[in-house]
């Protein structure tokens, strides 16, 4: 039987999908996982993968229209951050085909790598969407320094 990782705090914050929020949507995740000190690479490669994640909200998920971003953030007393992020838009049809690298629906400026980048600086990356509903993304990361003690 799996044991259940202690949450040691968390977090919910929501913004309208303009592109102007996505550095908002990477600051507030990394102020958060600070908490955890992490290394510069680590904070780096968080923050990274938020803003593609944003990114794709922005994009893709709202194209032309505005909506909400709804990020969520768990800290585990095992050194693992988790970060959700969930819009309410046009959600994918094709989940395993959108994962593929260079696939892309954004037109030729958009390179398709970005699940691909979400990946490789994560150590787990699940996507699930329904069309027309949404699309949410869950992350984890596990860092090398254990939490400060939580007061």
């Amino acid at each position: 039987m799996r044991q259940k990782k202690k949450i040691i705090n968390e977090m919910a914050v929501s913004f309208l999908s303009c592109s102007s929020n996505e550095a908002f949507g990477r600051a507030a995740v990394a102020a958060f996982a600070a908490q955890l000190d992490p290394t510069i690479d680590e904070l780096s490669d968080i923050k990274t993968a938020v803003s593609e994640a944003v990114t794709n909200c922005i994009i893709h998920a709202y194209r032309d229209t505005l909506g909400t971003v709804y990020i969520t953030a768990k800290l585990f007393e095992n050194g693992e951050l988790q970060v959700k992020i969930r819009d309410k838009g046009c959600g994918i049809e094709n989940v395993k085909q959108a994962m593929e690298p260079l696939f892309t629906t954004g037109g030729e400026e958009r390179a398709g790598l970005g699940f691909a980048v979400m990946d490789s600086f994560m150590d787990g990356l699940r996507v699930t969407s329904h069309p027309g509903k949404g699309t949410t993304v869950t992350m984890r990361k596990r860092l090398a320094r254990r939490p400060v003690a939580h007061e």
